[in-house]
């Protein structure tokens, strides 16, 4: 049997886990570099890694069926949308079901990783040195803080403390403050609510408004309307007026709220998802106020040029796409852009692969899958890209139509819907298997470094935890935590 490329993957979150599990049922050696002491990255309240963005309260805001993998479903005694204890256990089972944990270095963060001329990959970690065909990317998008740029006026005079959402953990953080929340995201909403109990009381700031969808609409979780929603088969325009029609009738304007009205129709910048902030607002335990125009010692301006009191604001702003194990000049994404064939592929460096680096209307952990199912294809020889040219042309359509669909923000940058997404990569696999077909399933990426482990029949102790061999293949059978 010939090898296939020796394969490292950065990072075991809910991405790198499931690429793991893709390239370790293909039979490519395979070893996954994990900063953290244990799987699930974002999903790990508290995660000693310092990445975790997650937060005491936090539950998921897609629904348990769309979040899950499809050969490892969640245990039926979850809600429909399960708190982040659960979903880490889960991660924690999938991880066990399959036979991955003995692939995972742990507390191993990969502090470098260059790219050979010839091809091939060294990764230095803990001051070692490892060498590798192939390279798959998946550390994450949310946990590098995005602060507002420029600053606000007097930020450094403000005599309160300023957060990002990415500090905020418990709601003691939070009581008897006078909390100012900045944004109209999904953790603004969740950490606004949160103050609303806690706090003397809340400001709800934002620059632009926003959708603000229910969890629930004629009882089943939103995401699961499938033949309403998110098929893809129906046009988007209709998709999009059958949404804007259910949440008039569900929820009514946002201004209703004491929202700002969002300057975009629904689903041309990513919504916010809560099914508790429009009763606070309601009821009158968060106040909105537009944009900060400026901090004052203890108060907070408005560009309505009101003023409240503050001694905490909490700036929910987003995160940069970043890789810091990589030189900048040799891949990096300014203003979060970063240009990949299908958010996967580089169209120039045929050994390196991202898993994960999207921003869908749903859940990233089915299409990190299928991402994970891709590359674990292509490593194999049993998918082959389309040439460059034809990868330059299908990225300028593709930011082409990102352009016209969705409002300017660095926050729309990777963003996919869900389905759509899904069923084009369908159709690209099966497109790639047919040019794999025709150049006789030969390897894209050589395996230099797999062949000559191969003929000194070693089993080197590149990575701490890392067995020699291969596994066993998982059985059938499912275990849940």
């Amino acid at each position: 049997m010939r090898p296939y490329p020796k394969t490292a993957i950065i990072g075991a979150g809910a991405s790198g886990i499931a690429a793991l599990k893709a390239l370790h049922e293909r039979g490519l050696e395979v070893d996954c570099f994990e900063a953290s002491d244990r799987v699930g990255g974002n999903w790990v309240f508290e995660n000693v890694n310092g990445m975790s963005s997650a937060y005491r309260t936090l539950h998921i805001n897609t629904s348990r069926a769309r979040m899950e993998f499809a050969d490892f479903p969640m245990p039926r005694a979850y809600p429909d949308f399960p708190h982040h204890t659960q979903i880490a256990a889960y991660f924690d089972a999938y991880v066990d079901h399959f036979g991955l944990r003995g692939r995972i270095c742990f507390r191993t963060p990969v502090e470098r990783a260059v790219r050979h001329p010839q091809g091939g990959w060294t990764l230095t970690a803990r001051g070692e040195d490892h060498r590798y065909d192939a390279l798959v990317v998946a550390n994450g998008h949310h946990w590098d803080e995005r602060w507002p740029e420029p600053p606000f006026a007097g930020a450094d005079d403000f005599a309160g403390e300023q957060i990002h959402a990415h500090a905020y953990e418990r709601e003691d953080q939070l009581r008897g403050r006078k909390v100012v929340v900045v944004g109209m995201g999904n953790s603004a909403m969740d950490i606004a609510v949160d103050a609303s109990y806690h706090a003397q009381h809340t400001v709800l700031a934002a620059r632009r408004g926003a959708w603000v969808l229910p969890k629930y609409v004629h009882g089943k979780p939103l995401d699961r309307k499938r033949a309403l929603l998110t098929n893809p088969r129906v046009p988007w325009k209709v998709r999009q007026l059958i949404g804007q029609l259910t949440l008039a009738a569900v929820s009514g304007p946002m201004e209703t709220y004491g929202l700002p009205r969002p300057d975009h129709r629904l689903g041309e910048a990513h919504p916010t998802i809560s099914g508790r902030i429009l009763d606070r607002l309601a009821h009158g335990a968060i106040i909105t106020k537009p944009n900060i125009a400026r901090l004052h010692r203890h108060e907070v301006e408005f560009t309505d040029g009101s003023r409240v009191e503050a001694d905490l604001v909490v700036y929910c702003t987003g995160y940069k796409v970043t890789f810091p194990f990589f030189d900048e000049r040799f891949i990096s994404a300014p203003d979060n852009h970063i240009e990949l064939f299908r958010r996967v592929f580089h169209p120039e460096i045929p050994e390196v692969a991202f898993i994960g680096l999207l921003q869908p209307l749903g859940a990233i952990m089915p299409l990190a899958e299928a991402q994970g199912q891709w590359v674990a294809a292509y490593l194999c020889g049993k998918y082959h890209l389309p040439e460059r040219a034809a990868m330059r042309a299908d990225l300028r359509r593709d930011f082409a139509r990102m352009a016209r669909r969705y409002v300017a923000s660095k926050r729309h940058t990777i963003q996919v819907d869900f389905d759509d997404y899904l069923r084009e990569l369908t159709r690209e696999r099966r497109a790639g298997e047919a040019r794999a077909r025709r150049a006789g399933f030969a390897l894209p990426v050589a395996p230099r470094v797999a062949e000559v482990d191969r003929v000194t029949v070693s089993a080197p102790a590149e990575v701490g935890r890392r067995p020699s061999g291969h596994l066993p293949r998982p059985s059938g059978r499912l275990r849940h935590p």
